[in-house]
């Protein structure tokens, strides 16, 4: 059954979401529908990244309090910084971090957690040479953001996923 319908509540959510939008229950619309919403769950199959193993649960604990402390941080930073205006000696920049992360799912996790602090973001990644580069709207100490990202995310991220 699972090779037919991989996820069956998404499709049955595409097909009354495609039922909702032509705003009719004729027997040809649930059809199409139906062809419709199989096939996306399907594609959507083939695209699921392997399942990650979590090594150290606990870990997982200390990140989302690092995230949210640094979020919430960085969320009075950037509210300082569009009230107050340009000051002297402040400047954007890029920045590329060395990465030893190589787990899929822990760059992704990086990536949302330095895209989602207000003022920086993650613009791309190298796996050949394991970079990425990263644009903060504050960049004062180059060096201090990368002892950010390797000491408090990535050294989590290494024991949660490798």
């Amino acid at each position: 059954m699972r090779r037919v319908l991989p996820f069956p509540v998404l499709t049955l959510a595409l097909l009354a979401m495609w039922l909702l939008l032509q705003q009719s229950l004729a027997p040809g619309q649930i059809i199409l529908g139906s062809i419709i919403a199989i096939f996306a769950s399907r594609g959507l199959a083939a695209l699921q990244p392997e399942r990650p193993r979590i090594r150290n649960p606990a870990s997982i604990i200390k990140l989302i309090y690092f995230v949210t402390v640094d979020v919430f941080r960085s969320n009075v930073a950037v509210a300082r910084i569009v009230l107050e205006g340009r000051r002297h000696g402040q400047t954007a920049g890029f920045l590329t971090v060395p990465l030893d992360l190589r787990d899929r799912t822990a760059l992704a996790i990086l990536s949302c957690i330095i895209t989602a602090t207000p003022g920086s973001a993650w613009l791309e990644y190298d796996s050949l040479r394991g970079v990425v580069l990263i644009h903060v709207l504050d960049l004062v100490d180059e060096q201090a953001w990368i002892d950010t990202i390797k000491n408090r995310y990535e050294r989590l991220l290494l024991e949660i996923f490798q």
